[in-house]
């Protein structure tokens, strides 16, 4: 959560340390990075400086480009959130989505303008998507994810 002096706290923007600034910057230039072991070859995300799989240490554990391919897993509809700035976007479709990878990763589904992956688009689980960044406040890009053009 961010506060700044005579602004509402936000609750959407993520706390940028050292250690995940090269996610947020390649986000910032339209990059998923996600985390790969280089003991046991796992993939995860979100980012964590050990591998949740083995507890390789953070000398094993490499950033990696993701392809931003994925799939649905499953979805809901969101139609209220009182947490600022939540509550201005309703509704919208919070999603676990598994990347090409090999892995699972909670998103958001979006396209076309406004909130949802868009009029005319039926959500599915195992339809395919691919990343894009929404910029949530200046120089902060948050993956999220469309359906993938045919």
């Amino acid at each position: 959560m961010s506060t700044g002096a005579g602004t509402a706290a936000r609750f959407d923007l993520p706390e940028i340390d050292d250690f995940t600034r090269p996610y947020w910057d390649a986000a910032a230039e339209g990059r998923l990075l996600l985390r790969r072991c280089g003991e046991c070859g796992k993939a995860h995300h979100y980012p964590r400086e050990f591998c949740p799989a083995c507890w390789a240490g953070e000398d094993r554990v490499t950033w990696e480009t993701a392809s931003g391919r994925a799939t649905l897993y499953t979805w809901s509809v969101i139609h209220r959130n009182d947490l600022p700035p939540f509550g201005e976007r309703v509704p919208y479709v919070a999603a676990v989505v598994d990347l090409a990878e090999g892995l699972r990763m909670m998103t958001e589904v979006v396209g076309g303008e406004g909130a949802g992956p868009g009029p005319g688009v039926e959500l599915r689980v195992g339809m395919e998507l691919e990343v894009t960044f929404r910029e949530a406040a200046e120089g902060v890009w948050v993956a999220v994810f469309a359906p993938r053009a045919a």
